[in-house]
């Protein structure tokens, strides 16, 4: 019960509650107040549309982009209204500015994705202002005169600008409120992934299973860290800031990168683990102070979203004890060998404890400034995306994914319109277009799974708001229940696009019924324009000039491989006595990470592709399973040789980190030869070792460096193995 209510508070404090309300709001005061007070509700839908609109363009991110946004926003579904607005005065008009509008937003996303949502914005006005409006039957077929066209237009201008001034006001009074949430969320999904990890000491789980779900939550913490970076590293005030909030929120976010760096580190023969000590019940104790672990970085987390003081609650030293003493009671079992991998285990427990104990030590409410020891470099930590037209113009070739799914979008959308013309169902076929919009994605596996879940949250969400019409005739008792509708639909809208659809499909019924529609005949409409829509979506992305994931999957090996050799760079350079910046390494880590989550969602979206357009599947799996267990032993080699200083290793240490480079650069070279498109890679060059005695750790290390390199050896062979 406590990790359902965890989950509840987590999701009440959090961004997407709170752009839900924020939302809700937005788009619902304006039609009150002119459909109640002024009688005049076209105003106050128009304004609500405007206001919808800018909203979807409402991501989190520094200040300056998020006004920028909302202000390009604002300006583009004016000038779409304009357009439309005589667009629509001929059906030959409409259409073609249906394709060319569909083609030319869906380059946005050349852009980036707060650029994308500014298209999906504009192709939003554009489908909701076809018919003048919304709520009558009749209204699609009436010519609009100038001034209607320019008062349409500029209603929806005005409910953009009020959207933005909400969530601009809204930023002034809690700055740092996003940021905080965004950092919460993080150390939320890490503390999935270190739960995903406890499994791997329970006999009961599957290993490949464990290793997918791995990779793939890898993914998602990869995702809220470029959050958290985009929102504090980019923001001047939050890096330059003097007083405590801010340099606690960048604090605490280091603080967490090194945490989940030490999590990634814990990698041992789990298989072996349980062959040898699965009957002993250790592993099932480790994996229950793991939990705790799990637990305990939960709870800061949720401490950190509603801003509540979080004390130490887990004394860890008893459990610890326990654990050492069953380990010190092994019997000597030859077949169980040395039990000091289990001790290595148990250190890693009491390390992890001391670093989430250590998080709890940088709190807002200690009335002190804290300050920042390192000499990071914040503002190296965050990629720039500049606007230009030279960009836009370099993909506009079928190399470019962005420029295909443009051209599919355009398409599928003049499709979907000359479909809604002439198909004799209802006057609510733009429904159809609305559909091809938001399912139709650059993936196919995307589009497939959005498809599925519009048609099942369609129909359980045309269910409901049946039933709640049929059985809740109160008119005050419908509005509350539309208003509730209203504020599951914007809050999940970002979140969980199956439970957004089940909460939209009731809210329009309710919406409409207030309208004098009836909701029997919409539901049914609703319905079937939805399958058409979805129907004409997926038949586009498999068949218009599709980019399955398999012929893409070089230049993303590629980058993987560039990443991993940079970052065992480090370790070469570290161990020759050379000297490595915390900020050349902790970039050389942060490309691994990023790279190696750029992998793990490619093969997760080739999953959902045809059968017959998966290629190299179970290669690709192996390649990120190496990949990890890679970069999780490199961060133990240097989490353990950190002390080491400046003094230069034997070459006995240094020469395997070479044959391992050589490794990587070979298959690097490899994909080079094979991808057309490839840009020429560097030569690696090698700096020479120097020869020092051995010290008693080295042994172990030379260990953990032979297993590196034979890593390095298996990585080159799937990798051929893919590229052939």
């Amino acid at each position: 019960m406590q990790p359902i209510l965890r989950s509840v508070r987590y999701f009440l404090s959090s961004h997407y509650f709170s752009d839900g309300l924020r939302t809700t709001v937005a788009v619902l005061l304006p039609a009150l107040f002119f459909f109640q007070v002024q009688k005049q509700p076209d105003i106050g839908l128009l304004i609500g549309l405007g206001a919808l609109s800018a909203s979807i363009t409402d991501m989190p991110g520094p200040l300056i982009h998020k006004r920028n946004g909302l202000l390009a926003c604002c300006l583009t579904i004016f000038l779409t209204a304009i357009l439309t607005g005589f667009a629509r005065l001929n059906g030959w008009t409409l259409g073609l500015e249906i394709g060319l509008l569909s083609f030319f937003f869906a380059l946005f996303n050349v852009y980036g994705n707060r650029a994308a949502a500014v298209g999906s914005a504009g192709m939003l006005t554009l489908i909701l202002t076809m018919a003048r409006g919304v709520s009558s039957e009749t209204a699609d077929t009436a010519p609009f005169s100038l001034p209607e066209i320019l008062t349409q237009a500029t209603l929806i201008l005005l409910g953009g600008l009020w959207y933005t001034g909400i969530s601009l006001v809204f930023r002034q009074f809690r700055p740092y409120r996003q940021a905080q949430q965004a950092l919460a969320e993080c150390i939320h999904e890490i503390a999935r992934f270190l739960r995903i990890k406890a499994d791997f000491y329970d006999g009961r789980t599957d290993l490949d299973d464990d290793y997918r779900r791995l990779v793939a939550q890898h993914v998602v913490v990869s995702e809220k860290q470029d959050v958290v970076r985009e929102l504090l590293f980019k923001s001047r005030q939050v890096v330059a800031e003097t007083t405590s909030t801010g340099r606690v929120l960048v604090l605490t976010f280091a603080e967490v990168v090194d945490l989940y760096e030490q999590i990634s580190a814990m990698y041992y023969d789990y298989q072996s683990l349980r062959e040898r000590f699965g009957t002993t019940g250790i592993l099932n104790l480790i994996a229950t102070q793991i939990h705790r672990l799990v637990n305990e970085l939960d709870a800061i987390g949720l401490a950190i979203l509603e801003g509540s003081p979080h004390r130490p609650r887990l004394d860890m030293h008893a459990a610890l004890e326990q654990i050492q003493a069953a380990i010190n009671a092994l019997p000597p079992n030859t077949d169980m060998g040395n039990p000091l991998v289990l001790r290595r285990v148990l250190v890693s427990i009491r390390q992890l404890a001391e670093r989430i104990n250590g998080l709890l030590q940088i709190a807002p409410d200690t009335g002190t400034t804290p300050t920042d020891p390192s000499t990071l470099d914040y503002s190296r930590f965050v990629s720039h995306q500049p606007i230009d037209v030279a960009r836009l113009r370099d993909n506009l070739s079928l190399r470019s994914s962005v420029f295909r799914y443009s051209l599919r979008m355009a398409i599928a959308c003049v499709v979907g319109y000359i479909v809604a013309t002439f198909w004799p169902n209802g006057h609510h076929s733009y429904w159809i277009l609305l559909t091809i919009t938001v399912i139709l994605k650059p993936a196919y596996s995307l589009t497939r799974q959005r498809n599925s879940d519009r048609l099942l949250g369609t129909l359980a969400g045309g269910l409901l708001g049946v039933v709640i019409l049929a059985f809740v005739p109160n008119p005050v008792a419908q509005f509350v229940f539309m208003v509730l509708f209203m504020l599951g639909t914007y809050s999940f809208q970002r979140r969980n696009y199956i439970t957004m659809v089940i909460c939209v499909t009731p809210f329009v019924l309710i919406l409409f019924n207030f309208m004098g529609i009836g909701f029997r005949e919409v539901v049914g409409e609703r319905m079937l324009d939805t399958l058409i829509g979805g129907v004409i979506a997926v038949i586009a992305s498999y068949g218009l000039l599709p980019r399955w994931e398999s012929e893409q999957v070089l230049p993303v090996l590629r980058d993987v491989l560039n990443a991993d050799i940079k970052y065992l760079q480090k370790l070469e350079e570290s161990l020759c006595g050379r000297g490595v910046t915390e900020t050349d390494y902790k970039l050389a880590r942060k490309s691994v990470y990023v790279q190696s989550a750029n992998l793990s969602a490619a093969f997760e979206r080739m999953l959902s592709e045809p059968k017959s357009k998966r290629r190299h599947q179970q290669d690709l799996l192996q390649f990120a399973v190496l990949n990890h267990i890679f970069s999780s032993n490199v961060a133990t080699i240097v989490l353990t040789t950190v002390d080491r200083e400046h003094t230069p290793a034997t070459d006995a240490l240094v020469r395997p980190v070479r044959r391992s480079l050589e490794h990587l650069a070979e298959a690097l070279s490899r994909i080079d030869r094979t991808d057309k498109n490839a840009e020429p890679t560097s030569a690696l060059t090698l700096p020479p070792a120097s020869p020092t005695p051995a010290s008693p750790d080295d042994q172990l290390l030379a260990e953990q460096l032979a297993f590196v390199q034979k890593l390095t050896a298996d990585m080159a062979k799937v990798a051929a193995t893919i590229q052939g």
